[in-house]
């Protein structure tokens, strides 16, 4: 079977009207970040903000024109609706700044009780299992919990939590998340082809974002764990202006290379007036299950330090182990998998720091 390609995709979609603008949405420029994996592809529509909500047709027609193409076997459609720069800073100028808070109010209008972000200066340092241990954690602890993955270019949740598949829709231009283990999960990895890279920018990113946000039936939750990418980029800054996060969670291992990242991770929350819950030291001592022997493989202590350094708390420190690496891998995670281990101990305990420190079981009072 011969490959789809790009101009196959967009010469189909030529076919597809804006009947608002008397135009294809391929002329009308609006088909961007194509993604081609096999025989399954994805694309963007990308409109002005106004015209977001009145996009569900045409979207659900484009889909289908994809789904047409000889060798095309699945099809993904996002709308992503961002201002020009133009337009923001036009906007910014005549409404003294409040397009960060209407979105915050609108997110504010769902039963979502509350938001945490996980966060890391740099990646490789056990971010993403992290949040899925505490996700977990905070279940067992009998709250209702949502995950959402926000790292789009290395989405890897779907995958700790064992679950594929397309979120369905449940009507309108809304998805549901998936469920395992009493966690709802949205994650870009569960709306494009495995192995598929990420190659969107700046608005387009910020605006799948919102989406996942927006477009996802959470229904009612005490709180959503936010999986952010690692770094200190558009996607973290975005997000602590979008949502009103309860606070964000560092990560970090003691190596000093991570530590560097680390003080920047800590300013940009700091700048967006974001709480931080606190520190946790990951990778922290190695137990050798043979003879005993105890190594600091990255280091001794060096996250504790900047926390104290910084006046931050140290919530947990997370030993370094093959079963939380097989069970980040198998999508069974190590808490589940090793419920009585010291790597479960260290999670629960975590999870019962933030429960306090971001007052989860109270009602939302903004």
């Amino acid at each position: 079977m011969q490959a789809v390609t790009e101009e196959q995709i967009l010469a189909a979609l030529s076919a597809v009207q804006d009947p608002s603008q008397n135009k294809d949405i391929v002329a009308l420029g609006l088909v961007q970040a194509i993604q081609i994996k096999d025989s399954n592809i994805s694309f963007m529509l990308v409109v002005p903000p106004h015209r977001g909500p009145a996009m569900e047709p045409i979207r659900k027609r484009a889909e289908q024109v994809a789904l047409s193409i000889e060798g095309v076997t699945s099809a993904t459609v996002l709308v992503t609706a961002h201002e020009s720069r133009a337009d923001s800073l036009s906007a910014s100028s005549s409404s003294s700044g409040t397009a960060a808070g209407q979105v915050k109010e609108k997110i504010l209008e769902s039963k979502v009780r509350r938001f945490i972000a996980v966060a890391s200066g740099k990646g490789g340092v056990g971010k993403s299992t992290t949040a899925v241990n505490l996700a977990i954690a905070l279940k067992l602890e009998g709250l209702r919990v949502g995950l959402l993955d926000a790292d789009v270019y290395g989405p890897s949740q779907p995958r700790m939590l064992g679950v594929s598949g397309k979120p369905p829709a449940v009507g309108g231009d809304m998805v549901a998340p998936l469920e395992n283990y009493g966690i709802k999960l949205m994650s870009m990895g569960l709306l494009v082809p495995d192995d598929t890279a990420m190659i969107w920018r700046g608005p387009m990113v910020q605006s799948a974002l919102t989406q996942m946000l927006n477009s996802v039936a959470w229904g009612e939750l005490d709180v959503i764990v936010i999986d952010l990418p690692p770094g200190t980029g558009d996607i973290q800054i975005s997000l602590a202006q979008q949502v009103n996060l309860a606070g964000a969670v560092i990560v970090s291992t003691p190596q000093d290379i991570a530590l560097l990242d680390v003080v920047k991770a800590l300013t940009m929350f700091e700048k967006a007036n974001v709480p931080i819950l606190g520190m946790v030291q990951n990778m922290a001592v190695w137990h050798c299950p043979d003879c005993g022997r105890v190594d600091h493989i990255f280091g001794e202590g060096g996250a504790a330090e900047e926390a104290s350094r910084r006046g931050i708390d140290l919530i947990g420190d997370i030993p370094l182990s093959l079963a939380v690496r097989q069970g980040s891998d198998s999508g069974l995670p190590v808490i589940l998998s090793e419920p009585h281990s010291a790597h479960a101990a260290a999670y629960k305990q975590i999870a019962a720091s933030l429960i306090e420190r971001a007052d989860l079981r109270s009602e939302k009072t903004s």
